[in-house]
C-alpha cells in the first residue's frame, strides 16, 4: 500500500516589542556586545519576579486573530521543567494547557490549489539564551535570554516538504504584514522544528514521528523534511517501522538527519502554573479592539490586486512579498493611474536594483509619488520608456524628482508633427530597401523603420506619432 508523508510544524518566532518578556531589558541584542542586555530578572537572580510584557500579550493575540484562532478570555503561564543551559533560571515560562489562542487555520497556494491547514495554537514564552562552542568550552551569552517568543503550532496537515516551506513562508509574511515579528531568518528571529512520520494512504492513526529540531531557513526546512522522509521510506521497505518518538537534528553541511534521543512528553517537562505570574483575563471588548487593527492579509491582498488591477498572479505573488511593498505599489499606481505599468516598473527595474544593492523598499530613495509620476508622463506619451530608462539611474541613486532630470538633461519627449515628420522623411530616405520591404508586404520593416527614427531623435520623438507618420508617409 502506498505511504503518505504526515507532517506538522512549530513555528518560533520572535515578537517584536522594544523590551523582553518578563523585563525591561532591551529586546534588541543583535550584532549587540554579549551579555550587555541582561538584568537580575532575565538571569534568574533570586528573589527577583517576571513582570509580563503587555505589547508582547497585544501581538500575540493579534497574530493568534489573523490565524483565524479562538481566543479565551482566560489563559495562564507555566513553568517548564526542561534544562536549557542557556536560559538562567533553569526552566522556561511557557504556556501548556491554558494557552492564549487556540484552533485557526491558515490557507496556503500550492501549484494554484488552495488548502487549508490547522492550527492547533499560538502560545507565548521566553527565549533562551546563545551558546558559542569554541574548543571545549562552551561561552554563553544570556542578551537573548527573555526575549518574547510566539509559537505557533500547526495541525499535521501538511503532505510534502514543498507544503511545508509554503505555510511557513506564508506565516512568516503574515506575521510581518501585522508587525507582531520581524521574522527575519538571518537574525534567527524565526525558528521550525518539524514533526515527519509516515503511514498507509487511507489510514487515520498517527505513527512515531521524528522531530528535527531548530531548523533555521526556508531551504534547511524543506531539505531536512524531505531527507527525513525518504529515510522512512527506506526503513518502512525493508520493515523497520519506527515505534518510538524520536528528536533529530539537521546536518546542513551532509545533507541528512542524526538521531539525538527519544523524544520528551509532557510529563518529561513536568509542567505547572507558573507561580510568580497571575493569570491573565483578556475581555472580549479588548480583543475586538485589536481585531479592528487587523491588516489586509497577504493571500488577500494579493487576490484583490489580481481582481482590481488586473495583474497576474505571479506579480501580485512578487508584490506582496512585504506589506511595506505592496502599500508601495498602491500608492505608484494611485499617482501614474496605470496598475500593469507601474508593476512592471517596480518588479523589473526597482526590485533588480535593491536585490543588487541588498536593500528593501523602505531603504531605497525612490519616493512612490516619484516612480508614480515616472509611470505617468510614460502611460500619458509625454515621455518614452526609452527616456524613463535614462531618467531612473539618476532617480536611484539621489532620490530626484523627475521633472528636475527631464528639464537639467533635456528629455522632454518631442510630439510637434512638423519636427517628428522631418525625421521621418529622413529615416525614409536613408533606408530605401527597408521601405521596399515594407511596401511588398514585410510588416516587420516598419519597426526597424521606426528604429531609424528612434535614433535620429536621441528616443525622443513619440513613438505613437512616428508610428502613425511613417504609415501616412508609406501608404503615399
Amino acid at each position: 500500500m502506498p505511504l503518505e508523508a504526515i507532517i506538522g510544524l512549530e513555528i518560533h518566532a520572535q515578537v517584536a516589542t522594544k523590551t523582553k518578556m518578563f523585563c525591561g531589558c532591551d529586546n534588541d541584542a543583535f550584532g549587540a556586545e554579549p551579555n550587555s542586555r541582561i538584568c537580575p530578572v532575565c538571569t534568574g537572580h533570586p528573589g527577583v519576579l517576571p513582570a509580563p510584557n503587555r505589547k508582547a500579550i497585544e501581538l500575540g493575540v493579534k497574530s493568534a486573530l489573523t490565524l483565524g484562532c479562538e481566543i479565551p478570555e482566560h489563559s495562564k503561564f507555566d513553568r517548564k521543567n526542561y534544562f536549557y543551559p542557556d536560559l538562567p533560571y533553569g526552566f522556561q515560562i511557557s504556556q501548556f494547557d491554558e494557552p492564549i489562542s487556540v484552533n485557526g487555520k491558515v490557507e496556503i497556494r500550492l501549484n494554484g490549489a488552495k488548502k487549508e491547514i490547522g492550527i492547533t495554537r499560538l502560545h507565548l514564552e521566553n527565549d533562551a539564551g546563545k551558546l558559542t562552542h569554541v574548543g571545549n568550552f562552551s561561552l554563553c551569552d544570556y542578551n537573548r535570554a527573555g526575549t518574547p517568543l510566539m509559537e505557533i503550532v500547526s495541525e499535521p496537515d501538511l503532505r510534502s516538504a514543498e507544503e511545508a516551506k509554503i505555510y511557513a513562508e506564508e506565516i512568516q509574511k503574515i506575521l510581518q504584514f501585522v508587525g507582531s515579528s520581524n521574522a527575519d531568518l538571518f537574525k534567527g528571529e524565526m525558528r521550525f522544528d518539524a514533526s515527519v512520520s509516515l503511514r498507509e494512504v487511507g489510514k487515520e492513526k498517527l505513527n512515531a514521528r521524528a522531530e528535527i529540531k531548530n531548523l533555521n531557513s526556508f531551504k534547511a526546512l524543506e531539505s531536512a523534511i524531505a531527507f527525513e522522509i525518504e529515510r522512512q521510506r527506506k526503513l518502512w521497505a525493508e520493515e523497520k517501522i519506527p515505534e518510538k518518538d524520536t528528536t533529530v537534528g539537521w546536518d546542513d553541511e551532509k545533507g541528512e538527519t542524526y538521531l539525538m534521543r527519544e523524544k520528551e512528553s509532557a510529563s518529561d517537562y513536568r509542567y505547572f502554573p507558573e507561580p510568580d505570574i497571575p493569570p491573565l483575563k483578556l475581555p472580549q471588548k479588548q480583543i475586538e479592539e485589536w481585531r479592528k487593527d487587523l491588516p489586509e492579509l497577504p493571500l488577500a491582498k494579493r487576490e484583490r490586486f489580481v481582481k482590481q488591477f488586473g495583474i497576474t498572479d505571479d506579480d501580485a505573488r512578487n508584490l506582496t512579498e512585504s506589506r511595506n511593498l505592496a502599500d508601495y505599489f498602491e500608492k505608484v499606481v494611485e499617482i501614474s493611474r496605470d496598475a500593469k505599468k507601474s508593476a512592471a516598473w517596480i518588479l523589473s527595474e526597482l526590485l533588480a536594483r535593491m536585490k543588487e544593492d541588498e536593500l528593501k523598499i523602505e531603504e531605497q530613495k525612490i519616493s512612490a509619488e516619484n516612480l508614480g509620476n515616472l509611470v505617468k508622463k510614460i502611460a500619458s506619451g509625454e515621455i518614452s520608456g526609452k527616456i524613463g530608462k535614462e531618467i531612473f539611474p539618476a532617480m536611484w541613486e539621489r532620490g530626484e524628482a523627475v521633472e528636475e532630470i527631464i528639464e537639467a538633461k533635456d528629455l522632454k519627449q518631442i510630439s510637434d508633427s512638423g519636427e517628428i515628420e522631418k525625421f521621418v522623411e529622413e529615416a525614409i530616405a536613408a533606408n530605401a530597401e527597408t521601405v521596399a520591404d515594407f511596401r511588398n508586404g514585410k510588416e516587420r520593416a516598419l519597426g526597424r523603420i521606426v528604429g531609424e527614427v528612434m535614433k535620429l531623435s536621441k528616443g525622443q520623438a513619440n513613438p505613437a506619432m512616428v508610428n502613425a507618420l511613417l504609415r501616412k508617409k508609406l501608404s503615399e
